[in-house]
């Protein structure tokens, strides 16, 4: 058994040094008898006051020791009733741990004839609490709109129903890392061309700069030239109904066109024909410059992927054949019928806004 000068000496060494109150030390305070303990730890209080606290504190917590637990809190009460009390422990909370949010879902629209599409994300975090980001993405501007906010299950559903049935264009569910893909590049956009996103995007960056992304499309095929020929099949698709060339910036051709046509001169049918081919090839080399050239490909993988998604793979591989034909720059851009079927339509707009049947703002193909 261990005697009272024995447990002073444990006490003092670690008041010196609190490492040294180890499991040996405790063992000998506890092999002593209960009035001897009491005694020791009464003494070594009453000589060091507050000082002694962070010893009798941790002997009160020892668990496998319960007559020194014992002892060390009867100490700590006689203290507390001369003034020296300890601090009170922070109440216990229990631990929970909150999950990031997190992108679970999202959806895509189809891609319009300004290079804009809706994308959706559904953010998840801890609790079950969702948040829905919406916004409008353009390949020319960046991020053109952002809304959203937190929603429940059923809401979302009910959105989602009333989206599919009011949308013009394909509405595709894609995996999560794509359409924040999607976002990443317009925000990369702004960054290139110096803009901001609108300040509604704020509160979503974070999410979006943290979310895992998917990584970029694969190169591009051998372009398949018997494919890339149907292209006007393509234009003739109603998901393709908005895609043409600027009608402003092809008004003076269209003009002339008009005049062409309209001459009352006697040409022939075939030197008619020449005429607008030039015209048409005039515009295509004009505006259809290699970074434009680049912009329309993207576009059509884009929308090669939604066929994909829709289950038609017929307009998804002319689609990609066309894209492929489009970006290769030493293609001759004149001769392909995607790029001549853009000016066409472009034309024939331009005609109808010079002839007052069309507004000029409502075929604008800025974003």
């Amino acid at each position: 058994m261990t005697d009272s000068g024995a447990c002073r000496v444990v006490l003092e060494t670690a008041l010196a040094d609190p490492a040294r109150l180890d499991a040996a030390a405790r063992h000998t305070l506890a092999v002593a008898g209960e009035a001897t303990l009491d005694t020791a730890l009464r003494d070594f209080a009453a000589a060091h006051g507050a000082a002694a606290l962070p010893v009798l504190t941790r002997l009160a917590g020892d668990e496998a020791a319960r007559g020194v637990r014992r002892a060390a809190k009867r100490a700590l009460y006689r203290l507390a009733q001369h003034g020296v009390a300890a601090p009170a422990a922070p109440a216990r909370r229990p631990v929970v741990e909150r999950r990031p949010e997190q992108a679970t879902r999202a959806w895509l629209s189809g891609v319009d004839g300004t290079g804009s599409r809706a994308v959706w994300v559904l953010f998840e975090g801890g609790f079950g609490a969702a948040a829905l980001c919406s916004l409008i993405v353009n390949d020319v501007a960046g991020i053109l709109d952002v809304a959203g906010g937190e929603i429940t299950k059923k809401r979302l559903e009910e959105e989602l129903r009333s989206l599919r049935a009011s949308q013009k264009l394909p509405w595709i569910a894609v995996p999560p890392a794509r359409a924040v893909a999607a976002v990443l590049e317009a925000l990369e956009l702004h960054a290139r061309v110096g803009t901001a996103p609108p300040p509604a995007f704020a509160r979503w960056r974070p999410r979006f700069e943290t979310a895992t992304v998917e990584p970029p499309p694969a190169a591009r095929p051998d372009v398949d030239l018997a494919l890339a020929e149907r292209a006007g099949e393509l234009l003739a698709l109603p998901e393709l109904a908005s895609w043409f060339l600027d009608p402003e910036a092809v008004q003076t051709d269209a003009l002339a066109l008009l005049e062409a046509r309209e001459s009352r001169l006697v040409v022939a049918d075939h030197i008619k024909a020449e005429r607008e081919a030039a015209i048409v090839a005039g515009i295509v080399e004009r505006e259809l410059t290699p970074e434009v050239r680049r912009r329309w490909a993207r576009r059509l993988e884009e929308m090669a992927f939604v066929f994909d998604a829709t289950e038609r793979p017929e307009p998804a591989r002319i689609a990609r054949a066309a894209a492929a034909a489009l970006a290769d720059e030493t293609r001759d851009i004149g001769r392909q019928a995607f790029a001549t079927g853009l000016a066409r339509r472009a034309l024939d707009i331009a005609g109808e806004v010079a002839a007052g049947r069309l507004r000029a703002a409502d075929v604008s193909r800025k974003p």
